[in-house]
């Protein structure tokens, strides 16, 4: 007889938490979708057998909706319900499930293949987006075209609800609401052989604190019902049938981190400020109204970077006025009495040309996006602004443009404001006569022009993503050069304290929304250099927390003065990491002093 040998598997970590326990497997296997023409008279008979897959889609999905919405005593949250309502708008969408009709009437084909090629054809649109935020939306459309497919072709799905036993679950792939209605008690963690950090299943996941690694692409190649697992949702580490030490070793690792959570969040109510009293204000980055018990739950104080694209997703219209205001008002009455700062729209022709009037180009991160496109639509822009500004009278409320490069830009957007303004007056609707209005700082030009940018805006906010980006000219997410991707670059650093200089000068805040926001080794060298918002993750928070109440700005002061006298980015991570062994090593984990420099381990 074969022995079944110990394998692990890597994956990306979604969900924070150890999962030790025995696997079942779920069939969540995609459904293999044959061409059939059919004959004209039976076009009508085929249509029909697709909207009562629809409509029997619709059912199942509403029955989760009402078991989730009344489940608060086991721990559910009512915010998922959202997500199912999402789905269950794409199932009404003509885009989608009119455009299957229609195909099955136009090219006489069985509705098996008529909604797989509607399928292909939407999620190719969603493929071509590099924000990987954006590009994870597409995902709901596989989860609903394959629900609706199941349904055709009578493959039920076995419903996670009815599981009783403590498990950890495997599939290729889990739905939103698959994950809304798992049961903590009894789901211990799940392992998915897709999946990205963005998409709703990981933002459901996170929300509930069930451990998640998704992408281990590997995780069927020999795997069997009842195997042990253990899944590590810090490092995405997926380990079967671990030997005996190994399981001991999760165990403790386990234990070790659980202490650790529970030290951060009994920290959370705490001043975020340095031992010589310096406060820091330490906001997240909202992507969705569902991450916002993330955000209380971990102590952020406010949003400090919503992103408005969402608003786009999954539709052929472009949104109203009234869709824009409902969706801001939610946010900011659900962050109130912290601060929202709002983003306009940062979308292009390489996202989304199908209902933004834009054509599609050779470079799009250099062209025809976010406020450029915004100032050339002024239509679709004071649409936005009017929303942001009406939703101001329901919290505190600020206004962000994007990839500003210069003063002409950011006052055309201003002018494009004061009319927004001057139509609400018109009409007698209430808004924030003061609102704040903030510039995002990403592009070269605009860090050179920061001195004069400052004297026309209330807070500065910088994009580290773009902004490393464009300084050193590469593409992170091209595996050719992404290794050039150097946040402490000096050229970075240097545009970051001109950035920060210009805003101390004018009296108005200087945020950081981007990555480098969030990352551990790198925050006492922000405070240092006069960042006074640090925007991130919201898991991120109470670990940013304890650095920040670790250090003394004095003591961040001299160590940048200290990095301005490094010459590479290499020698800049040893410094730090040398500092922090010396000055600050309970504030920090152990792989930030080793080896890496983010990650979502508690003591990250």
């Amino acid at each position: 007889m074969k022995v079944r040998t110990t394998i692990s598997i890597q994956g990306t970590g979604v969900s924070p938490g150890i999962a030790i326990g025995r696997c079942r497997i779920l069939d969540r296997a995609r459904v293999h979708v044959s061409h059939r023409a059919i004959e004209p008279a039976r076009v009508t008979d085929e249509q029909e057998r697709l909207r009562i897959a629809i409509e029997e889609s619709k059912s199942q999905l509403l029955e989760i909706r009402h078991k989730i919405d009344h489940a608060e005593a086991e721990g559910k949250r009512r915010e998922h319900v959202l997500i199912i309502d999402a789905h269950l708008a794409i199932l009404d969408d003509e885009m989608f499930t009119g455009a299957a009709l229609n195909r099955i009437a136009k090219e006489r084909v069985n509705a098996e293949y008529a909604l797989s090629q509607v399928i292909i054809e939407t999620r190719k649109v969603f493929d071509e987006i590099p924000d990987p935020y954006l590009k994870e939306r597409g995902t709901d459309i596989n989860y609903i075209g394959e629900h609706i497919l199941r349904n055709l072709v009578g493959r039920k799905l076995e419903r996670i609800s009815d599981i009783a036993e403590e498990v950890v679950i495997v599939a290729h792939d889990l739905s939103p609401a698959d994950t809304a209605q798992m049961n903590k008690t009894r789901i211990l963690g799940f392992v998915t052989s897709i999946g990205g950090p963005t998409g709703h299943t990981a933002i459901v996941a996170r929300s509930l604190e069930i451990p998640a690694v998704v992408g281990a692409d590997d995780i069927f190649s020999d795997i069997s019902d009842s195997d042990e697992i253990i899944v590590d949702g810090y490092t995405g580490a997926v380990i079967l049938r671990p030997d005996p030490w190994t399981t001991e070793h999760f165990i403790r690792l386990r234990e070790e981190y659980e202490e650790v959570e529970k030290e951060l969040h009994a920290e959370i109510h705490l001043p975020s400020e340095t031992r010589d009293g310096h406060h820091v204000t330490l906001s997240a980055n909202l992507e969705i109204i569902e991450e916002l018990p993330l955000l209380k739950k971990h102590g952020a104080e406010g949003v400090g970077l919503y992103r408005t694209e969402y608003l786009f997703l999954d539709r052929d219209t472009l949104p109203t006025e009234e869709e824009h205001f409902d969706s801001y008002r939610r946010i900011v009455e659900g962050v109130s009495p912290y601060e929202t700062t709002i983003r306009t729209l940062d979308l292009g022709g390489d996202k989304f040309n199908h209902i933004l009037p834009i054509p599609s180009e050779m470079n799009p991160a250099m062209g025809l996006r976010a406020i450029r496109f915004c100032l050339k639509e002024p239509a679709i822009f004071r649409t936005q602004l009017r929303a942001i500004l009406r939703a101001s009278v329901f919290g505190k409320v600020r206004i962000m443009f994007p990839m500003i490069s210069g003063i002409a830009e950011l006052r055309a957007a201003k002018e494009h404001l004061e009319e927004a303004k001057k139509e609400l007056r018109e009409k007698r609707i209430a808004f924030d006569e003061g609102i704040k209005v903030g510039s995002m700082i990403e592009i070269p030009s605009a860090s050179m022009m920061a001195d004069r940018l400052a004297g026309l805006v209330d807070f500065f906010s910088i994009g580290t993503n773009d902004l490393i980006q464009y300084t050193l000219a590469i593409d992170r997410v091209n595996e050719h050069v992404s290794y050039l991707y150097e946040p402490l670059h000096p050229a970075v650093l240097r545009f970051i304290r001109y950035v920060s200089e210009a805003g101390a000068a004018a009296g108005i805040e200087v945020a950081m929304c981007g990555e480098m926001a969030g990352t551990p080794l790198y925050i006492p060298l922000l405070v240092g250099l006069g960042i006074n918002t640090l925007s991130m993750t919201s898991q991120s928070v109470p670990r940013a927390k304890k650095i920040l109440r670790a250090i003394s700005l004095q003591e961040a002061q001299a160590l940048v003065d200290h990095v301005f006298d490094l010459d590479t980015a290499p020698e800049i991570v040893r410094y730090l990491r040398q500092t922090i062994r010396n000055k600050w090593p309970n504030a920090y984990p152990r792989e930030t002093l080793e080896d890496q420099e983010s990650g979502l381990r508690p003591n990250a």
